[in-house]
């Protein structure tokens, strides 16, 4: 089996110094180290085991060990915050595809339910979550929200637009705005493309009863291909956490590594 939950050394040195500190005068044995409890958190998130199956014998310390690191490090923000940087790293590069944005939204089975599930319209009504994402022209993710499965794609749409922070990593100030948005029908709402158009983006989206927009397809499979890298991880490909905050805690790893991979096949 690849060794994929192994922390690459340069990435490493990313997530680090946005690690909150471990208390000094904490109560107990000492603590595994923050770089093993990352490494155990990502095999759960590649392989899509139980925690309590964790193989203990590969030094990761226990499930429940590396579950309160990751609830610890999503409270603090940590992998939103790498998500970030990374972003900032593909922009300095000029890998960030400003011209057009895309979104979309995806269902995932959600086995024990929790926050942020509902019964799925195309599962028979059994739990189910969904993923908002908008990514850029290439298919770099930019943010994940995560809602029931039966919340429609545009009352999220607004949310996709204007809850990231802006990114950095050019000169002048940092950058929100793509210049173009691509979307399917499910986003065609006169209000939407309005608050589209105030924020300076030019949606384009197809409306209802129409044969759409020639060429669109094209365009838009970047969004499609980022959903099947997302749900290449089998951690979110079937959602098993009932807390809300700890699958998007996965969620935003996930991203991180997405976006990690990209920068250091374009900058290597």
């Amino acid at each position: 089996m690849s060794k994929a939950w192994v922390v690459d050394d340069e990435l490493w040195k990313l997530i680090e110094p946005v690690l909150p500190a471990w208390p000094a005068k904490a109560p107990g044995p000492r603590p595994v180290s923050d770089r093993l409890c990352l490494q155990g958190i990502l095999f759960v998130l590649h392989t899509g085991i139980g925690w309590e199956d964790l193989p203990q014998e590969l030094g990761f310390g226990s499930g429940m060990t590396c579950w309160r690191r990751l609830q610890r490090w999503t409270e603090a923000g940590v992998f939103d915050q790498v998500h970030q940087i990374l972003l900032a790293k593909l922009n300095a590069a000029n890998r960030i595809d400003w011209s057009r944005a895309a979104m979309d939204a995806s269902h995932i089975d959600a086995k024990k339910g929790g926050a942020g599930t509902a019964p799925s319209p195309v599962n028979r009504g059994k739990p189910g979550s969904k993923h908002h994402l908008i990514c850029d022209g290439n298919g770099t993710p930019v943010y994940v929200l995560t809602s029931g499965a039966n919340v429609p794609d545009i009352k999220r749409a607004l949310d996709l637009l204007d809850c990231y922070p802006p990114i950095a990593g050019r000169p002048g100030r940092p950058r929100r705005r793509f210049a173009a948005l691509l979307a399917d029908k499910a986003y065609s709402s006169a209000a939407f493309r309005q608050a589209c158009h105030e924020r300076g983006t030019e949606p384009i989206i197809p409306k209802p009863k129409t044969h759409g927009v020639k060429g669109l397809g094209k365009l838009r499979y970047v969004v499609e291909q980022t959903f099947a890298l997302l749900h290449q991880f089998r951690r979110l490909a079937v959602r098993w956490e009932r807390r809300l905050d700890i699958h998007d805690g996965f969620v935003s790893l996930a991203c991180v590594l997405i976006c990690w991979r990209r920068l250091i096949n374009w900058t290597r």
